[in-house]
């Protein structure tokens, strides 16, 4: 197990290997909620060729696939809506870009990053019931609040200390940085 960083550089790395590994899941998250149809098709023959998860949820991942093909027959329009989720998701990656530049100035975006994550727990656990979704499939969508936090607070831990970095070079000598630097005062 490697120790964890202790030089602003290595402090900077890994704020930023994290914090694009966050930023890779948005992308990925956002770029398949476009081809529905198709991914859970491949889905549903996947599971009923290889059964890793209890028959509930192949049989949900397969009335899923069905009633995206009626809905696209029938109302393609409503697809519209997953296509804004996966652009939300797309744009969310794109703000992230502040703090993989500069994580000090821009940890609000990392400290907005994990209540998003917590607020899709009770997200799922209250509208998860009232659609119909299975119990097991509210516990996946929950993961996804929970897994995402986890690069989030290793971040935002690592910028508390690049901000100690910070604070004690100013207090070293303050006349090296501009005015605009960040400081303990502000």
């Amino acid at each position: 197990m490697s120790l964890p960083p202790q030089s602003k550089p290595e402090l900077l790395r890994s704020i930023r290997f994290w914090l694009s590994l966050f930023i890779l899941g948005l992308i990925l998250s956002g770029l398949t909620a476009f081809p529905l149809e198709p991914e859970t098709a491949w889905l549903a023959s996947f599971l009923d060729s290889y059964p890793i998860f209890p028959d509930s949820i192949t049989v949900w991942i397969s009335r899923v696939h069905a009633a995206l093909l009626d809905t696209n027959l029938h109302y393609p329009f409503l697809a519209y809506g997953t296509d804004w989720l996966g652009f939300a998701h797309l744009v969310l990656a794109i703000a992230f870009l502040g703090p993989l530049r500069d994580p000090v100035r821009n940890k609000w975006v990392l400290q907005f990053g994990v209540i998003a994550c917590i607020a899709v727990i009770p997200l799922a656990l209250i509208t998860g019931p009232i659609r119909g979704i299975p119990p097991l499939w509210r516990a996946i969508d929950c993961s996804f609040g929970v897994f995402g936090a986890i690069p989030l607070l290793i971040c935002l831990h690592r910028v508390k200390r690049l901000e100690q970095f910070q604070q004690i070079v100013l207090t070293l000598n303050p006349a090296d940085f501009p005015n605009d630097a960040p400081t303990a005062f502000h």
